[in-house]
């Protein structure tokens, strides 16, 4: 009888073993599912690539890649050394960086910034700090003053200053962020 007994305990350990096993594998492949963009990725600890954009790595393969906004196709146009993409940001803002002469007109170019849903929070003249009138890179700077966001996120829009009006001539920079609260 203790024989049996022993057996008996010892498959329902092995049972409750397995239930905890299967129910540990099945939390983490609802968790794998709920993966639905790189912020998540990089909060639920999955390793982030060092790369530009980052990269976020899920155990089953899926790869997340940073929201750095137009920054990579417009980076022989116009450069911003700060806000750098998906900062913190606060009002006021002070906006650096540098772009083409032909991004200006007569030594400014627009800037706004919109909140997740598409409402403007502000707007802004990027001054150029040296001559303008060149094909070169000129540094810029810009005191941006914005309302109170409604939403974590935000976009800040650097334009192409665009005095004639044809959209073959508008241009536009970008910079995914987030505002401090």
């Amino acid at each position: 009888m203790k024989i049996t007994n022993l057996a008996i305990i010892f498959l329902l350990v092995i049972a409750i073993a397995l239930g905890i096993f299967a129910i540990i594998i099945n939390k983490e492949k609802e968790q794998l599912a709920t993966v639905p963009d790189f912020e998540q990725c990089a909060a639920l600890g999955y390793p982030v690539l060092e790369t530009y954009p980052r990269q976020c790595k899920t155990p089953d393969g899926q790869t997340f890649v940073e929201d750095i906004g137009n920054a990579i196709e417009k980076q022989n146009l116009i450069r911003v050394t700060a806000p750098k993409p998906n900062d913190h940001i606060t009002s006021p803002l002070t906006i650096t960086g540098e772009a083409r002469g032909t991004w200006f007109f007569e030594a400014v170019f627009p800037i706004k910034i919109i909140d997740a849903n598409g409402n403007q929070l502000g707007t802004a003249q990027a001054q150029a700090q040296a001559p303008w009138m060149t094909e070169d890179f000129v540094p810029f700077t810009a005191t941006l003053v914005f309302q109170t966001p409604t939403t974590a996120k935000g976009t800040l829009i650097l334009e192409k200053d665009n005095p004639s009006g044809l959209t073959q001539n508008s241009d536009e920079l970008l910079v995914p962020v987030y505002f401090n609260k």
